[in-house]
């Protein structure tokens, strides 16, 4: 089948990239983010791939269950020391090792400090006899060096606070299409979609990779148009929409630009505080949004919707790019969130939080109550 690339979805983008990579010959792969993007059955391939790779393989990636099954070295970068921690174990021994070296440490500094304090008292004591002056001064030194040797306290790594739009009022319905059809190059990716969000729904869209996720979401949030069919606007709607591409952001507008543009009625100051607690902060504020990356940006687009009002939200895979930290917070928000969520997700934990009440089929366009049936069109079978 001939597309061109611009026309073919994220997972299927990633898959034609995937595949010229994997089958170049490489003696050695580098990946960065491997999974983004990709549907479960793709994700189960391409596990059982590198897993069986004979060659070298440098991995970017927050799937800790993809990391679990094929990694046997850990570099960690840890921002606070600005180091790199080698690890020469698989991941699961990794996560032992580091809580245990954390706890040895946090023994070894209690212990110094103690020892220091009491050195340092004793030390206080003798300076006052000019006899035991300068064994006193030695003594401090001493409780110095034993605090100076040890290694230092790691820092908690910053953690974004990210929290979802209040939802302003609106009708029962605030969102719905009817008989939604697009096409592209000739395939039709949608066929005949019929949907109703009603107030406070949270409804899910599944299917494999170039089923028309991405797709029915543009047209949703008005960003491309449908070959038939017409979406309809409720009573107050507000749109939020969340891409997976970013394209909602223009690469030319700085960190700061981009924030004061969707929410025109935050003064400065207010506008640098939502930035902070999304882990802008300093000259951050000033990058463009076309040299940030992919977790940057994702931060981004996040934060531009906090002060929307959105009573609907458009979530085009929400927690690719994020660390650990951050996506446990974007779960958290979307688990509270009192108004309606359509989410298109390939993260188990995604769905979990949202909680779905409703499951959209793609392409077969079916609309069906949530049950845990679905769930192995997200989670991937272990390879």
């Amino acid at each position: 089948m001939d597309r061109p690339l611009g026309a073919l979805s994220g997972g299927q983008r990633r898959r034609v990239e995937l595949a010229r990579i994997l089958f170049a010959g490489h003696g050695t792969l580098l990946l960065d983010e491997p999974t983004n993007h990709l549907d479960a059955h793709s994700i189960t391939w391409l596990r059982g791939f590198l897993a069986s790779h004979q060659g070298g393989l440098v991995m970017i990636s927050h799937d800790t269950s993809l990391l679990a099954g094929t990694v046997n070295r850990v570099f960690h970068l840890d921002p606070g020391r600005a180091a790199l921690d080698i690890h020469n174990t698989g991941w699961d021994a990794y996560l032992a090792q580091r809580d245990a070296d954390e706890r040895r440490r946090a023994r070894e500094r209690a212990n110094a400090e103690r020892k220091a304090a009491s050195l340092h008292a004793q030390a206080g004591r003798m300076r006052a006899r000019v006899a035991t002056a300068v064994a006193a001064r030695n003594m401090a030194r001493r409780a110095d060096r034993m605090l100076a040797d040890l290694e230092p306290a790691r820092r908690a790594e910053r953690t974004a606070r990210i929290r979802l739009p209040e939802p302003a009022p609106c009708g029962r319905i605030p969102l719905g299409a009817v008989s939604l059809t697009r096409s592209y190059g000739g395939q039709q990716v949608l066929r005949g979609v019929d949907l109703a969000v009603d107030r406070g729904s949270r409804l899910v869209v599944l299917g494999p990779n170039g089923a028309g996720k991405t797709t029915l979401l543009r047209i949703l949030a008005g960003q491309d148009t449908p070959d038939s069919g017409r979406v309809v606007h409720g009573h107050g709607l507000r749109l939020g929409y969340f891409a997976q591409e970013h394209d909602t952001l223009n690469p030319e507008l700085t960190v700061r630009e981009h924030l004061a543009g969707a929410a025109p009625h935050l003064t400065d100051g207010e506008v640098r505080q939502v930035l902070g607690s999304f882990l802008f902060t300093g000259d951050d504020t000033g990058k463009r949004a076309g040299v940030l990356s992919g977790g940057e940006k994702t931060r981004l687009a996040l934060a531009g919707l906090v002060h929307s009002s959105a009573n609907v939200l458009l979530l085009d895979e929400p927690t690719n790019n994020l660390d650990p930290a951050s996506r446990a917070e974007v779960l958290a928000a979307v688990g509270t969130y009192p108004g309606a969520i359509v989410m298109v997700t390939h993260d188990e934990g995604a769905v979990d939080a949202l909680r779905p009440d409703r499951v959209l089929l793609l392409p077969e366009a079916e609309e069906d109550l949530w049950s845990d049936d679905y769930r192995e069109l997200v989670v991937p079978a272990h390879a």
